[in-house]
């Protein structure tokens, strides 16, 4: 199964680029019709996974993809679900 991977610890203070690497990455998979995206903001204090959380549930952005996991064993983990 392919999937789509997004790291934000580069990135993680960055807020505006971290937006468009969110985007870009939803339109990428949206594009190639790829089921998974893996995205790690990493643990750190948990900022960064609140801030791609409430990206991702933007009503825009919510309708694109079917679920969200968050990684059981890895909490600087999410994985992004869509049904094609």
């Amino acid at each position: 199964m392919a999937k789509l991977k997004l790291d934000l610890h580069d990135i993680y203070n960055k807020g505006e680029l971290i937006t468009q690497e969110l985007e870009s990455i939803i339109e990428e998979a949206i594009e190639k019709k790829i089921k998974t995206v893996e995205i790690i903001p990493g643990k750190g204090s948990g900022q960064l996974k609140k801030k791609v959380i409430r990206f991702l549930e933007q009503k825009h952005i919510k309708k694109k993809y079917h679920r969200i996991d968050k990684d059981s064993k890895n909490f600087g983990r999410l994985f992004v679900h869509f049904k094609f």
